[in-house]
């Protein structure tokens, strides 16, 4: 099962639209993930007309109409692993802890907010791991050297090659 990973798009503040090599990625994923931060509802729109699957959450920066549509946080199987999506996991210092201890149930944890890439995991209390993901932001890379989005493989409950893609500069 291919999972294709996004977060903080900011459409249309940021960029006029979702970039090419992202856009043309939706169809080829069986789930897409968007961990918040959409800001207009025509993204939103889009990705579930694109998607074979679409697991989103809303984040700070979207309003009312997003919020009455998406969750806070979001849980699903996929392919024998517990994933959860939600925006805001706060500072970096700590995050590991935090998530394992608000999250002990989950395999996978997909958050957005900063638009700074993660890939960490993180003892859960009673045992195992979790994985901790932010795909960064396709459209608005801050301090980052590029904007980014992650696929992944998900096969016989496991998590496979995670890739954070880096996208070319728009012109």
């Amino acid at each position: 099962m291919l999972l294709l990973l996004t977060s903080d798009t900011h459409l249309p503040r940021r960029a006029k639209r979702l970039p090419e090599e992202l856009t043309a990625r939706v169809a080829e994923a069986d789930v897409v993930i968007h961990a918040g931060d959409w800001v207009d509802t025509a993204t939103l729109d889009l990705l579930r007309e694109r998607s074979r699957r679409l697991i989103g959450v809303y984040g700070n920066n979207d309003g009312p109409e997003l919020r009455a549509r998406l969750p806070e946080v979001a849980r699903a199987e996929l392919g024998g692993l517990r994933f959860g999506v939600v925006h805001e996991t706060g500072p970096k210092q700590g995050r590991e802890k935090r998530c394992a201890t608000r999250f002990p149930d989950l395999d996978v944890l997909v958050f957005g907010h900063s638009h700074i890439p993660w890939d960490t995991t993180a003892e859960r209390p009673g045992g195992g791991d979790l994985r901790l993901l932010n795909p960064g932001s396709p459209t608005d890379r801050r301090a980052q050297p590029y904007c980014t989005y992650m696929t992944a493989v998900v096969d016989a409950g496991r998590l496979r090659e995670v890739e954070l893609h880096r996208l070319p500069p728009r012109r």
